[in-house]
């Protein structure tokens, strides 16, 4: 029975019965029922998954409540307060938009349009938000078409439409961004994109918080992202964010985190956008400049403009013939003239699907001018980075090394004879009483070790002398701080589980996996640079890289341009100290070219699956570098640590393949950022932060 509670009325109880049910399983995410104010829990709870799991796990998002920075409500009028919380609601909404956007085009994922939530106190009330929000003084009237009402007094067709719109709200065609509702919206209204709620009606933080977050917890990708703005849904509660945040500072509260506008969330309006390699500029740009000159000397006839369209399509094809190619170890190799006259002959063959409204002898010329234009362009404007596989080969082992554990936040206590649960929420009390146990082992240590074999990486035949001194360090702590044995069997009774669960991630630590040999493949000798997306501050347009930035909190949602070495255009810095490091490139006459890798581009993995994605690649005369600026505080950080270690091993391997093909060699550079000063240069770096 889902949404078990509905069934807990006595209408409902009187059906079930008359079916003489034998077992009836419930589930339910709010296991009481509710008699006028009062909630009774239910008593017969056999498993519970609460919903502060659920978020420490992922599954979820992570909540978050919205205030402005300094912010006073007393202040304000009412109405004052209800425009001021409508308004930053819609600042979130569009930066979130924007976050979405760019996710999803990275990552090449669906885009997900998200929606706000406004929980208004009447119908009467819901009309007068409806007209706020469709006025011209309200952000221009952007919002007119974009806002549906959902209350118990809608009727007939206009209830049938707002049904309509409300179901197909996370339909990206939908123009559907704002939901007012009256207690309408509570089980069986299941979405993914709802990611700011705007509570207007009076309630308490508690009432606040279970009322309205239930809606917007859902993940629209399944998981999460790892990037704040995708993972997070916000509730706009400016008069209640004290409240609040007392509440979360309760250790057994849902909300985690708070969001204030103006430093988490920025005021200015936010734009995507997607920036292309210069490679594909200059492409483009060097074939118009040169195409009609080259058709004039050698067709001798009246000036014949080709259209800049048909250009595009034939460097489209041109590119796409390139990357189909099978492995090529540089991308000099593009300038052997076998290569160049096989991509010039598979241009011409996707004539015949492409249907180029070209002369023949135009169409060979144009081919051929913009194969030698776009090979000399890729080799000039990319940096050859191997994609490097290394593979296990022969007999694999693994296993665990020897360690000890860390008990120092355990502090367990034993179980009365009556078994008492608290619930976290209403802070009412059930108690079992506590049953004869057949199940004993003869050791204490046995406890653990028995739970620890369950888990599928833990080999009792290979591990016994670690688990069984694990379990005892776990079985000397019990005994440090209870007062005997029998209190000591009770707390790994009872916690067995819990504790196999602490002692297993702790082994997951110190986990290791050896292969009698490794192979390493290179199964690509360079890429070419692909398009990159992110969002900057619209009134901001781009800044000139070498222009001092005096907020520095700001300058992540910077971008910054005016380079002459870069791959791209314009890019885009986490700290001052990368758009210091960009201007040490540009000044230092020996690199040639760098770049800021996107997501995902260097395929370098650390740990088990984690991938490692560096803040800077740079070319020099003689010399390829990855480098990696890092706050001084960090620098030995054991996840930075073991990053250096997983790049190390990676410059190790490209070297080579460089080696064997007339290439330069990689190194790793791991700097200081109190370091980066425009004094300095790479090879200065290199004297004194290279990684071995």
């Amino acid at each position: 029975m889902d949404e078990s509670h509905r069934y807990r009325a006595s209408a409902g109880v009187k059906v079930l019965n008359e079916l003489n049910p034998v077992l009836g399983l419930e589930l339910t995410a709010t296991p009481q029922v509710e008699t006028g104010t009062r909630a009774i829990p239910f008593k017969n709870v056999i498993y519970s998954y609460p919903l502060h799991k659920a978020m420490e796990d992922g599954f979820v998002k992570e909540p978050a409540v919205a205030t402005r920075e300094n912010f006073n409500p007393s202040q304000y009028s009412e109405d004052q307060l209800e425009r001021i919380k409508l308004e930053d609601g819609i600042t979130i909404h569009e930066e979130t938009k924007v976050e979405l956007e760019v996710y999803a085009r990275q990552n090449k994922q669906p885009i997900v349009k998200p929606f706000v939530l406004i929980v208004a106190q009447d119908t009467d009330h819901a009309t007068h938000l409806m007209k706020i929000i469709q006025s011209d003084e309200f952000f221009d009237g952007r919002y007119k078409n974009k806002v549906i009402t959902v209350h118990s007094n809608q009727r007939g067709e206009e209830k049938d439409e707002t049904i309509q719109q409300l179901m197909a709200v996370e339909d990206p065609s939908s123009e559907t961004e704002i939901v007012i509702h009256v207690n309408m919206l509570k089980e069986g209204w299941d979405v993914t994109n709802l990611y700011t709620i705007i509570p207007l009606r009076a309630a308490n933080s508690k009432t606040l918080v279970e009322q309205s977050i239930g809606r917007g917890l859902r993940l629209p990708y399944g998981k999460r992202t790892g990037v704040p703005s995708v993972d997070r849904l916000t509730i706009i509660a400016h008069d209640k964010f004290q409240e609040i945040i007392d509440e979360a500072n309760n250790p057994n509260s849902i909300i985690r985190q708070g969001v204030v506008i103006g430093k988490d969330v920025a005021k200015e309006q936010k734009k995507a956008i997607t920036v292309a390699p210069i490679l594909e500029e200059r492409v483009t740009q060097k074939i118009e400049d040169q195409i009609q000159e080259l058709f004039n000397d050698k067709m001798n006839e009246t000036p014949n403009q080709t259209p800049t369209s048909t250009i595009r399509q034939v460097v489209e094809l041109v590119q796409k013939r390139v990357e189909s190619l099978e492995y090529l170890p540089t991308s000099k190799e593009l300038s052997k003239e076998e290569v160049k006259q096989r991509i010039i002959r598979e241009v011409k063959e996707a004539y015949l699907s492409e249907e180029l409204d070209l002369f023949p002898e135009e169409k060979d010329n144009l081919v051929k001018h913009t194969v030698e234009v776009y090979v000399e362009q890729l080799i000039k404007h990319t940096i050859d980075i191997p994609r490097i596989i290394v593979q296990p080969v022969g007999e694999l082992g693994w296993g665990y090394h020897d360690f000890d554990l860390d008990t120092s936040g355990i502090q367990l206590q034993p179980v009365e004879d009556d078994i008492l649960i608290q619930h976290l929420r209403t802070h009412e009390r059930d108690t079992i009483k506590r049953k004869d146990l057949s199940y004993q082992e003869e050791k204490l240590e046995d406890y653990l070790v028995s739970a620890l074999m369950d888990f599928p990486d833990v080999s009792y035949d290979d591990h016994a002398d670690l688990l069984y001194k694990l379990a005892s360090q776990l079985v000397e702590h019990l005994r440090s701080y209870l007062a005997d044995d029998r209190a000591v069997e009770n707390v790994l009774m009872y916690n067995r589980l819990r504790l196999a669960d602490l002692v297993h991630l702790q082994m997951k630590d110190h986990f290791y996996q050896l292969a009698t040999d490794y192979e390493v493949k290179i199964s690509k000798g360079f890429e070419r640079p692909k398009e990159v997306h992110y969002t900057t501050i619209l009134e901001e347009g781009v800044r000139h890289f070498r222009q001092q930035v005096e907020d520095k909190s700001k300058i992540k949602s910077l971008v910054f341009g005016g380079f002459l070495k870069c791959l791209y255009p314009t890019q885009k810095f986490d700290s001052d100290s990368e758009r210091r490091f960009a201007v040490i490139c540009e000044n230092d006459a020996n690199v040639l070219k760098w770049f800021k890798p996107s997501l995902g581009q260097l395929k370098i993995y650390y740990g088990h699956s984690s991938t490692y994605n560096p803040d800077f690649v740079v070319e020099t005369t003689s010399h390829k570098y990855i480098c990696e600026i890092k706050s001084e505080a960090e620098m030995d950080d054991k996840v930075v640590q073991d990053k250096a270690k997983a790049v190390v091993n990676w410059c190790k391997h490209a070297s080579e393949h460089e080696r064997q093909h007339g290439g330069k060699e990689w190194s790793y550079l791991l700097i200081p950022h109190n370091e980066v000063q425009e004094n300095m240069t790479i090879e200065g770096f290199n004297a004194r932060y290279i990684r071995k």
